[in-house]
This record gives structure tokens, C-alpha cells and sequence, in this order.
């Protein structure tokens, strides 16, 4: 599956069916549901809905689900839907019915309205992680794109992901609900802690807040209540990371790791020849400073990098992030006809080789 851009409109029970998809063709993925795929689950939507809580209620849920795939498919977006049930047969036939539309499945293991957590469903699923391990491994054997939604903080987030992981799980959709806003430091911990990709939510309400998502480690973002109140900031969000990727070629490009940034931030790193973060970071992974220089200096040979004799240490594998004003990296990269553009997309390949020598199952959060 591939996203023609990194925003997405996350599912809202009641809400993102097909008619409301209408107001985002812009959108990278666009979420139906959650819908309620079982009796005992939608027993759980009839009575949320009575306390006018909206609630997709039907007598033949995969009937509707189908009809909503059918109006949405083929424009150019792609699509997932969030479901949720108390066994696993259910959810396989919605797998199925994903994957014959082309669709991703999100099991919604962020739910928490007590009808449904009564029921183990929803964030009551997050707690018994060998069970939903079991699930994720019994839905990818249909061959589907799985997801799992879920909010930080129910549980040990870097242990869940990394045993769903094993199990075959493909994207975590977090809502990295804090006390004041997005907690930024669980989406760089899931960052550092394993492969999945990544769908950052919670208080995304300008680009600021979309950036700061992107930043720290989210692949793609999702939209919820914004898109309700304005139904053009997703248009508006789309355009503004579309031009970051095209003038600076990294729309997600981590902080310093000396600005609180996750393991990616690496790239940007001095030498580890002083007393400084630099060594916290690699203290948290199984790199020492001698390999870490050497993943560096071996990357940078016949490339753009690998010479900056105006920069600090004579190479521009050493060079920070591109915000940061340095007139010594700037004569470099005019003397090796290196713009911006091209110089964080090398460092982008370079934050990749480092994370690739990093075993993401010993990191330490």
C-alpha cells in the first residue's frame, strides 16, 4: 500500500463514512468506520448511541461496509477501515473485504466507551497482549494491511508494539494523548523502539502541531475533530508538507539529538569526541562512539558529504540540521554544489544506515 502524502483523516464512529469523504480527496488514507462487526459489539453501538453518542448502527454491518468501500474505492486515496469485535472471526472476514477493495484493517484497540471495554473490546484489548498478538498473526494471513489504533499510556507502549511486531502487525496508529496537548515523547520512543510505521494523532490542529508530530517520528499524521471543525485544514496540511518535502526533502526530518530528538537525529551528530548527548543516545543502543563514527565516515566516502573543508571536523557527515544558521556548512555546501534539498535527503539516507545498525529490540527507552 502507498500514500500519495503523509495526512490522513482518522475513523470517528458516526462520522467517516463515504458522505463525509466527500469533503477530503486531498487526504493520504482516509479511515471509514469504527464500525461494530459483531452482535455483541453492536449490541455495545445501540446502547452508546442512546446516550446520543454517534454510533455506525445497522442490522447488516458488512452489507454497509462493502456499499461504503464500493463509493470510496478508486479515488485515488487510499482507504482503511476501523473495526472492532469480541472474536476473531469477524475480523477476518473484514480483512477479507479489505483486502478485496484494497483497503488497509484497523483493529480499534482505542475505543473506551465502558459498553465496549465491558466487553474486552476496544482499549480493554491493549491488556491482554498475547491474545491481540495472536489476533494480529491470524489477520495477516489473509495477506491484508494491518493496522492497530491505539492511545499511549494504557500500557507499556514500547513492549506491546514491539510484540505485535513480531507478530506481523504493519502500522500503529497512536494517539499520543498527554496531559496539555500531544505527548511527542511517545510517538520518538515508539520511533526509536521499533520498524512499524508510524500514524501520529492527537491535537493536530495547525502545521505547527503537525510538524512537531512529523518531527518526532511520525510517518504520517492523522486528523480527527479538526477536520470536523474545518473541513479544509486537511487541503491546507497536504499543501504545506507537500512543499516541505519538495524545497527540503525530508518532511519528517528529527531535531538535534541535543534538542530532545529521536535516534534518527544521529545524523546530525558532531563527532562523539566531547562531553555531550551525543553519548547518551548511542548509550541507549548497542552502538559504541568507534562504530557510530565509522557508520559515518563509511557512508559519507564518494558522496556529497564526505569532504567540508571550511566545517568543523573536515567532513560534512558531522553538519546539524538544516535550521540550525552555520555559515561554515553553508561555504562547504557551495563548494560541493550540494542545496539543501539534496543535502538533507543524503542525511535522511545517512539516519537510515545508522537506524539499520541499530537493534531497535535493545534500545533502551
Amino acid at each position: 500500500m502507498t500514500f500519495k502524502n503523509p495526512v490522513a483523516v482518522a475513523s470517528m464512529a458516526g462520522i467517516t463514512d463515504s458522505a463525509f469523504f466527500e469533503n477530503f480527496p486531498e487526504a493520504g488514507l482516509y479511515i471509514l468506520g469504527g464500525y461494530s462487526i459483531d452482535e455483541a459489539t453492536m449490541d455495545a453501538s445501540r446502547e452508546i448511541a442512546k446516550r446520543d453518542r454517534k454510533e455506525f448502527v445497522t442490522d447488516d454491518i458488512f452489507r454497509l461496509i462493502e456499499s461504503e468501500l464500493k463509493k470510496v474505492s478508486g479515488k485515488c486515496v487510499a482507504i482503511g477501515i476501523n473495526v472492532r469485535a469480541t472474536s476473531p472471526g469477524p475480523f477476518l472476514k473484514a480483512a477479507e473485504l479489505a483486502k478485496k477493495y484494497g483497503a488497509l484493517l484497523e483493529i480499534n484497540g482505542h475505543c473506551r466507551q465502558e459498553e465496549m471495554t465491558a466487553l474486552n473490546v476496544g482499549e480493554a484489548m491493549l491488556k491482554d497482549r498475547v491474545s491481540l498478538a495472536h489476533l494480529v498473526t491470524e489477520i495477516k494471513k489473509t495477506g491484508v494491511v494491518l493496522s492497530l489504533k491505539m492511545r499511549t499510556g494504557v500500557v507499556d507502549d514500547v513492549q506491546l508494539c514491539r510484540t505485535l511486531e513480531k507478530a506481523g502487525l504493519d502500522i500503529v496508529h497512536i494517539d499520543a494523548m498527554g496531559m496539555k496537548g500531544a505527548n511527542l515523547n511517545a510517538i520518538k520512543k515508539l520511533r526509536d523502539s521499533t520498524k512499524l510505521f508510524l500514524i501520529g494523532n492527537n491535537s493536530i490542529t495547525n502545521y505547527e502541531t503537525a510538524q512537531a508530530m512529523y518531527s518526532a517520528g511520525s510517518d504520517m499524521v492523522s486528523v480527527a475533530r479538526a477536520a470536523m471543525s474545518n473541513p479544509k485544514f486537511i487541503k491546507g496540511l497536504v499543501s504545506y508538507i507537500e512543499d516541505q518535502q519538495k524545497q527540503m526533502g525530508w518532511y519528517n526530518a528529527p531535531s538535534h539529538i541535543c534538542r530532545g530528538g529521536d535516534l534518527r537525529g544521529l545524523t546530525w551528530c558532531c563527532p562523539p569526541i566531547k562531553d555531550c548527548p551525543v553519548h547518551g543516545a548511542l548509550g541507549r543502543t548497542n552502538l559504541n562512539p568507534e562504530k557510530f563514527a565509522r557508520i559515518k565516515l563509511n557512508f559519507g566516502k564518494d558522496t556529497k558529504l564526505e569532504r567540508g573543508s571550511t566545517t568543523c571536523f573536515g567532513s560534512m557527515v558531522w553538519c546539524c540540521k538544516f535550521n540550525k544558521p552555520c555559515y561554515l556548512r553553508e561555504d562547504s555546501m557551495a563548494e560541493n554544489k550540494l542545496d539543501y534539498k539534496e543535502y538533507n535527503q543524503l542525511k535522511k539516507r545517512l539516519s537510515e544506515e545508522i537506524m539499520n545498525n541499530i537493534d531497535k529490540e535493545k534500545v533502551i527507552t
